[in-house]
């Protein structure tokens, strides 16, 4: 359990306006805070996507209106958050007013309570056509992002409320710790899955190599370099087999870094007659509408998108999301998965599937993080976390279910090229045993699973995967990664293996099997 004690089931009712008790032990502690604190503190709130946190802070705003003579702002980041907002507070009986770019400011007066994008309450102070003087209590939805920063000054006296699902900044350079003084832990996802209020996931991660993306000026992997990979006949090939292992049928969001890879995306799936649509930024408001009643009505859909539906988007009847793309944003792959994590009467669970390491890179989507933690030393968070030279170290080569069926008679498949190489350094060798001994061992496997020699060619013909992924480690063992060195020595290792499964299928079968095999 959280440090919140009264957290309820899904059986046990909400009570009052929509609440949950843990969402009112959350509510106490934050007014709490209200009461013990200067009038300029800063205060964070964290609860996982699904938790709630836009009833709380409508409670919030609902109880402080009923008992303070001040007026609230509340903040968002993103049109459509700004519009679920004001419904919210509605809903909860708060007269509110929306400062959009054409608002009327001339009735402001008449409210108590104003929701605003950060680049619109901006400029509206700018040209100082927005009173704030009576403004007591500020809440920031999303506050990781760093936009909200530059607002503080305009509330130098004010209460400000920021809420987050992950208390760790958009920005290392702007920690969050810089800008609030204190954080509150909410529930955890473990506590809110077991009392049934968010789906399971179940996560399938596929191994990838990602040492060919770069790193951007915002400390997150490049579109372009992303591009490159997963716009890749290798990537898309996983992609698919993986939906189709793991995701055909059911209700699907792709995630990708570019717009290219989601257009990528949407054409293969298309061509192969899976029915799929593609979302960006780009999309007319009437076209986002159309994409998202489709998505909603259609039982076994398919959207690819970019990261326009991480946020401000709720479609529970989500089954399964695969992550087309790696991050080092613990935010966003927070974000991501918990799309799928709405829970419905005959959901409570939903696959994920990792395509870029991201399961390795941030552990398990509910791990028992220590927000705390993470919140006073960010920096020591994010330096812990291992890079993808170090990930990738720690993979071995699964060979897929089907496959390993036609090599049943052998016990083991995998070749550890890295313990190869340590042992080949230990005893003075050269580093090409390695590959000579895998080699060997490509050959028995073959050998072993074949009745004649045809048979053993055309085994060998179906190891490409496993053949690619031992070059790639034997090439990071001594430290030679060109493009064009892999790519020849690919090409070298498969006329080879080819070459030594015909010299020496006869005296490996008969050591097998003793018997030679028949003519």
């Amino acid at each position: 359990m959280s440090e919140i004690e009264s957290v309820t089931t899904k059986e046990e009712r909400k009570s009052g306006k929509d609440l949950y008790s843990y969402q009112k032990g959350a509510i106490s502690k934050i007014f709490t805070a209200f009461d013990d604190a200067p009038e300029d503190y800063h205060l964070l709130y964290q609860l996982p996507t699904g938790g709630g946190k836009t009833v709380i802070f409508s409670e919030i705003v609902r109880q402080y209106l009923k008992n303070h003579k001040k007026k609230v702002l509340v903040l968002t980041h993103r049109i459509e958050l700004c519009k679920q907002t004001s419904n919210m507070l509605t809903e909860f009986n708060v007269d509110n007013k929306v400062i959009s770019s054409t608002a009327n400011l001339e009735d402001q007066k008449d409210y108590t309570c104003f929701v605003a994008m950060v680049e619109t309450l901006n400029n509206r102070l700018q040209e100082d056509r927005l009173d704030i003087s009576d403004v007591g209590l500020v809440i920031i939805d999303e506050a990781h992002y760093n936009s909200f920063t530059k607002l503080f000054k305009f509330f130098e006296k004010s209460f400000i409320l920021g809420v987050t699902a992950t208390p760790l900044s958009s920005n290392i350079k702007l920690p969050m710790n810089d800008n609030y003084d204190e954080l509150i832990v909410g529930e955890t996802i473990e506590s809110l899955i077991e009392n049934e209020f968010l789906s399971k996931a179940n996560v399938y991660s596929y191994n990838v190599g990602l040492t060919s993306l770069e790193v951007g000026a915002n400390g997150d992997y490049t579109v372009k370099s992303s591009d490159d990979l997963y716009m890749g006949t290798d990537m898309l090939s996983r992609l698919l087999q993986s939906y189709q292992e793991r995701s055909k049928g059911k209700k699907t969001l792709i995630f990708n870094n570019g717009i290219n890879t989601s257009l990528y995306v949407y054409d293969a799936f298309r061509q192969a007659g899976i029915p799929i649509m593609h979302l960006d930024n780009t999309a007319t408001k009437k076209q986002r509408l159309h994409i998202l009643e489709w998505f909603k009505n259609t039982p076994d859909a398919i959207l690819t998108s970019v990261s326009i539906l991480t946020t401000g988007f709720d479609e529970p009847t989500v089954q399964s999301i695969i992550l087309n793309r790696a991050t080092k944003s613990l935010t966003l792959y927070y974000q991501m998965i918990g799309r799928g994590s709405r829970i419905l009467k005959d959901k409570n669970s939903f696959d994920v599937i990792d395509l870029g390491n991201n399961f390795h890179r941030f552990g398990p989507w509910g791990a028992d993080l220590d927000w705390q933690r993470i919140f006073k030393y960010p920096t020591a968070y994010l330096d812990n976390l291992m890079d993808d030279d170090e990930l990738e170290s720690y993979f071995k080569y699964e060979m897929p279910d089907e496959l390993r069926e036609e090599f049943k008679q052998s016990k083991e498949v995998y070749f550890d090229v890295k313990k190869a190489y340590v042992d080949s350094v230990r005893n003075g060798e050269t580093s090409k045993v390695i590959l000579e001994r895998s080699l060997e061992q490509h050959c028995r496997i073959c050998t072993e699973n074949s009745d004649d020699v045809y048979d053993a060619l055309g085994l060998a013909k179906k190891l490409g995967d496993d053949i690619d992924f031992r070059i790639e480690r034997y090439s990071k063992c001594i430290s030679k990664s060109t493009h064009n060195f892999i790519s020849w020595l690919k090409d070298d290792y498969r006329l080879k293996l080819r070459n030594f499964i015909r010299e020496n299928f006869d005296s490996i079968y008969e050591e097998i099997h003793g018997y030679p095999p028949e003519e």
